[in-house]
């Protein structure tokens, strides 16, 4: 079996993630990495034994003998990365968001289209056994039919005016922070698990902390808690929390919340989904239960086993009952799926079950109705 080479662009906290996941798959092999900053992408390379290290990220793209790129850079990277990769004929995976706005994301989506490049987006918590369990039931009718989509996502490791990571920067993170950052992983699920897409949104956005301490060093993101409590003060221009009420195809309704300062919650990404024969609930801090709960019977929590699941989740867990798949599981099931699509020469049109660009253009759409929704203070239809 023909060795697929890889290479890597961005070495922080998602750089490093990709790194150990996609050495566990089959016949895939990291060639190269490139970042900015030397000392990270030295130390990255040394530590995986990888041969090539690149500063200029756009020499690890024209490199010839990389076939898949991972692009974990910074929101406002990904535009230029993303549409390189796929005019130099590679096949490319990158974080999200696909870019910082709707309008270059259609524009990726459609030349990745003309260019017939395999091209996904990491929305990584659909990969969890139960989600796709999740999924199969609410497809197979079980759940009946859906009145209600409820829950949030909650961190807290930006909570204080002297927390600071780029994100906070609206020229690297974008528009949109807590919307855009997780939030964009909540509408994914939502619309993953229903099969619908969100077509109206009414929100309302607030900025807790007006202005941050920037360090005079970057941190790394999740790593807020040990900044420099004495550097220069900046304005803050993007959303700390966020509530947005939508409505789904099929006049399903539904509502969230989001925030990046909620005190002593760490990365707690909930849903609920309320249906005419049962309800369905899941959190991604316990990602091995999925709780049902019925009106006429007891509530029931299933516990991860493969041997439990329905058939079409079965492939994504790879261990036996009683042992607990977490987080990096996410990106291995991902790349799994993503490396077995270019080894059978998928592109962006054939169907695959991991998100695509399509699913990147779609959450820009959302979050940009967000934003929209919040500045007119109305509902806003997609």
């Amino acid at each position: 079996m023909k060795t697929i080479k890889t290479g890597i662009i961005g070495c922080g906290f998602m750089g490093q993630s990709h790194i150990e996941n996609i050495r566990r798959i089959p016949n895939v092999e990291i060639t190269a990495v490139s970042d900015i900053v030397e000392n990270k992408r030295r130390k990255l390379a040394e530590s995986y034994n990888i041969s090539k290290v690149y500063k200029n990220w756009h020499e690890l793209a024209k490199d010839p003998e990389i076939d898949v790129i991972h692009n974990c850079t910074p929101n406002h990277m990904h535009y230029e990365i993303n549409k390189s990769a796929i005019q130099e004929g590679k096949a490319i995976l990158s974080e999200k968001p696909l870019t910082n706005d709707e309008q270059r994301s259609e524009e990726l989506l459609k030349i990745a289209k003309e260019k017939n490049i395999l091209a996904g987006v990491n929305f990584n918590y659909r990969n969890y056994p139960l989600i796709q369990h999740a999924r199969q039931m609410i497809k197979n009718g079980e759940i009946g039919q859906i009145y209600l989509v409820h829950g949030h996502y909650l961190q807290d490791w930006l909570l204080y005016k002297s927390d600071y990571n780029w994100r906070v920067d609206k020229k690297k993170g974008g528009a949109s922070r807590a919307i855009a950052d997780i939030g964009s992983h909540w509408c994914d699920m939502l619309q993953f698990l229903t099969g619908k897409k969100v077509v109206k949104v009414f929100s309302d956005l607030n900025i807790i902390h007006k202005t941050r301490y920037k360090p005079a060093s970057e941190s790394e993101t999740f790593r807020g808690k040990e900044v420099d409590r004495n550097g220069n003060e900046i304005e803050v221009n993007t959303e700390d929390t966020g509530t947005v009420i939508f409505q789904l195809e099929d006049n399903i309704r539904g509502v969230f919340n989001v925030s990046q300062v909620s005190a002593g919650h760490k990365n707690c990404f909930d849903i609920e989904i309320n249906g005419s024969q049962m309800s369905i609930a899941w959190t991604q801090e316990e990602p091995n239960k999925l709780w049902m709960g019925h009106r006429d019977k007891p509530n029931q929590e299933l516990v991860k086993d493969p041997a439990l699941l329905n058939s079409e989740s079965k492939s994504f867990a790879h261990y036996p009952g009683g042992h607990p798949e977490g987080y990096p599981d996410l990106f291995k099931n991902m790349f799994l799926e993503f490396y077995e699509a270019f080894r059978n020469n998928k592109t962006i049109e054939d169907k695959v079950n991991f998100p695509t660009f399509e699913d990147g253009y779609q959450e820009n759409r959302i979050v940009e109705a967000v934003l929209k929704s919040n500045n007119e203070k109305c509902w806003i239809t997609l």
